[in-house]
């Protein structure tokens, strides 16, 4: 089995995450390297591992076969983790970890249709049994949503021009390819550079599997899920995330009404976190350079607060 993904901030990941024996989860366990970290660094450690992308849970099976049982494995989006936990004895967490980064394996592989690097089908689901592809997505979406979607998670300029010639190149049966989808956005945005594809293809891809929701609800179901004292460590890519990461742990800034319009403190309203990195953690110039996909990666970690 050939592993090509190395985790993002092993090291700080562990000085965070790691509060002893108990019961850890790793809500997105990819191809199992901070999984394998924690049960070699932690002994009395039992991990839940979950992951919507049955490939992945392939790969981190066969990788953690020796820790036998204490790993259990379930294939579950971040909707799904609730009844993945009850269906593991539903123990409180020690720890969880959130690694919202796409895996080296799952961005090089054509089949997956996620990277312009690589012509392949126009697909980009995280779970390939699970909906529709984004090249039949497209055909039946609205335009409206498509352009929203290029918005808010790409940032992308031109996004109405864009998403009108999506859904009529998709409609037509001319959007069947990653490289189909690549030209069109290059010529649309009269930019085929890299820093340009990749915002179309980064947005197009959260908007299909719905990353954003899946973050939500994953963030709201968290506090009860752990013991107190427990950790939460998440590793962001993308700003989306880690927004959705501060308003929900952190706690959302208070407001204060004034007779001409509400003022927002500094001092969020507290919540159920104690934050535990109020300056955001990053990969090292040595570790950005052996490993170019981590330069984005914003690491955050909150301790559980006593009920």
């Amino acid at each position: 089995m050939e592993v090509r993904h190395e985790p993002v901030l092993r090291r700080e990941t562990l000085r965070f995450l790691l509060g002893g024996p108990g019961l850890y989860l790793d809500a997105t366990l990819g191809d199992g390297g901070h999984a394998l970290a924690v049960l070699e660094a932690e002994p009395g450690a039992r991990l839940l591992g979950c992951d919507r992308d049955p490939a992945a849970l392939e790969c981190a099976a066969e990788r953690l076969a020796r820790f036998g049982s204490r790993v259990m494995i379930r294939q579950a989006a971040f909707r799904e983790l609730p009844a993945a936990h009850r269906d593991a004895g539903g123990e409180p967490f020690t720890g969880a970890l959130f690694d919202f980064g796409l895996s080296s394996r799952q961005i090089d592989d054509p089949a997956r249709g996620i990277s312009f690097m690589h012509d392949g089908p126009l697909d980009m689901r995280m779970d390939p049994s699970s909906g529709e592809p984004l090249a039949a997505r497209l055909a039946n979406a609205e335009e409206s949503d498509v352009a929203v979607a290029l918005r808010e998670h790409g940032d992308v300029r031109g996004a109405a021009r864009l998403a009108r010639a999506l859904v009529a190149a998709a409609c037509a049966g001319e959007l069947a390819t990653t490289r189909h989808l690549a030209t069109l956005a290059g010529r649309v945005l009269a930019d085929s550079r890299p820093r340009a594809l990749a915002p179309v293809f980064q947005a197009l891809r959260i908007w299909i599997n719905d990353e954003m929701g899946e973050v939500d609800a994953a963030l709201a179901w968290l506090p009860g899920a752990m013991r107190d004292g427990g950790t939460v460590v998440t590793l962001a890519y993308h700003s989306g995330e880690d927004r959705r990461v501060k308003h929900a742990l952190r706690g959302a800034p208070r407001v204060t009404a004034t007779r001409r319009r509400p003022v927002m403190d500094d001092e969020p309203v507290a919540g159920p976190w104690e934050e535990l990195t109020r300056k955001v953690v990053v990969p090292s110039d040595e570790e950005q350079s052996s490993n170019p996909r981590a330069r984005s990666a914003r690491l955050r970690a909150f301790r559980r607060k006593p009920r």
